[in-house]
């Protein structure tokens, strides 16, 4: 014991004395704020965007986030600079996946369909906050064919942009109808280069989100069917996602982007907005009548159709997606819906904002429709 004692050199304590204050101080550090150490230096958004006047504007209630300016400031006060990936239209999903799945961007409103592809791929995401009540969708026939059904179309060609939200109601508009994709010849196109298609015969139907009502106005064909007639699950959903990681990371910045989200909500919900929301919605691409009908075909009270609510059909829907893009072989993984939805950032907006009574929750998801009242 003696030599053993007698073998520490003043130089080794001290050593050893250092090493541990340092390590205390660190540790200290960490659990009294050292999240700030690792705090981004960007939150990056991505978004559908259109060029308009010289500029990328952006579409929904992203849009209305950017023009108050209340995310940008939040973070700026945090020294974090809020940064916005503008998506094309004719790219849209596949691109925000891609930058999910390369970690280039940590939050981004877009579609449920994309973003069930993106999770059955690997992909940590979150839904964070909902936006809405979804969207219609709209089969048109080119003028000159007799076809008044989707069944009519059998053995036609019919433009679809593969893999974008749409195509899930468009699948379940086959099933319903005791068809297959293989029934028709998809041409798999844009919906910017999709008019041109109808007008020259290329394609003989479409199916399309509102840009199936503007090619009803211009004449280039007509609407024959929408979901405004199937099962409100068939609506297409646009929600605000998060990279899985970054929400287990950063849950005070979060918390800060799903605040501005719920607030942009609230603003767009207010009758008096009404309006300004259309004129808005139609920058870069759509006309205001277009965008106006739109919204007016969903049957959604105004107020209402901009709840960030994690009301029962929300989790009724995402199961419904999951469950039936595995059972129809469209992702190969099934996801766990229930596992995609964190609904603790948007009860906490409410608070924080003061919304709560705001929007009306609902007890139970809506029973489903009969599959005939989908039929075409």
């Amino acid at each position: 014991m003696a030599s053993s004692t007698k073998s520490w050199k003043p130089w080794a304590i001290g050593a050893i004395a250092l090493a541990l204050l340092a390590g205390l101080i660190a540790f200290q550090f960490r659990g009294a704020g050292g999240a700030n150490a690792t705090a981004p230096r960007i939150v990056n958004i991505a978004g559908i965007a259109y060029p308009f006047e010289g500029r990328q504007v952006y579409s929904g209630v992203t849009g209305v986030v950017i023009e108050q300016g209340w995310l940008k400031d939040e973070l700026a006060r945090r020294g974090i600079q809020l940064a916005l990936t503008p998506v094309p239209t004719a790219v849209g999903a596949p691109l925000i996946n891609e930058g999910f799945s390369g970690k280039r961007i940590d939050f981004a409103s877009y579609g449920d369909f994309p973003a069930i592809i993106a999770v059955s791929g690997g992909v940590p995401l979150k839904l964070v906050a909902p936006i809405g009540q979804g969207q219609n969708s709209y089969l048109v026939v080119r003028n000159g064919l007799a076809a008044k059904s989707i069944a009519d179309l059998k053995g036609k060609r019919i433009a679809l942009h593969r893999g974008r939200p749409w195509e899930l109601p468009f699948s379940k508009l086959l099933d319903a109808n005791g068809l297959k994709q293989s029934d028709f010849t998809i041409v798999n196109i844009n919906p910017a280069a999709t008019p041109a298609a109808l007008a020259s015969g290329n394609v003989d139907a479409a199916f399309l989100l509102s840009d199936g009502l503007l090619v009803e106005q211009k004449g280039m064909g007509r609407v024959v069917w929408s979901t405004k007639q199937a099962p409100a699950d068939w609506k297409m959903r646009a929600e605000l996602f998060a990279r899985g990681d970054f929400v287990d990371a950063h849950p005070e910045l979060t918390q800060l982007v799903v605040d501005a989200y719920v607030r942009a909500a609230a603003w767009s919900a207010q009758e008096s907005n009404q309006a300004a929301v259309i004129r808005d919605a139609a920058r870069g691409s759509m006309p205001v009548e277009i965008i106006a009908k739109d919204y007016a075909e969903s049957g959604i009270p105004w107020r209402e159709r901009f709840t960030p609510l994690f009301n029962p059909d929300v989790l009724g829907h995402y199961r419904s997606v999951a469950g039936y893009a595995h059972a129809r072989g469209l992702v190969r993984i099934e996801v766990d819906a229930d596992a995609l939805l964190d609904d603790r950032f948007v009860r906490q907006s409410l608070r924080n904002l003061k919304l709560d009574g705001f929007w009306t929750p609902k007890a139970a998801a809506a029973e489903p429709a009969k599959a005939a009242g989908a039929r075409s």
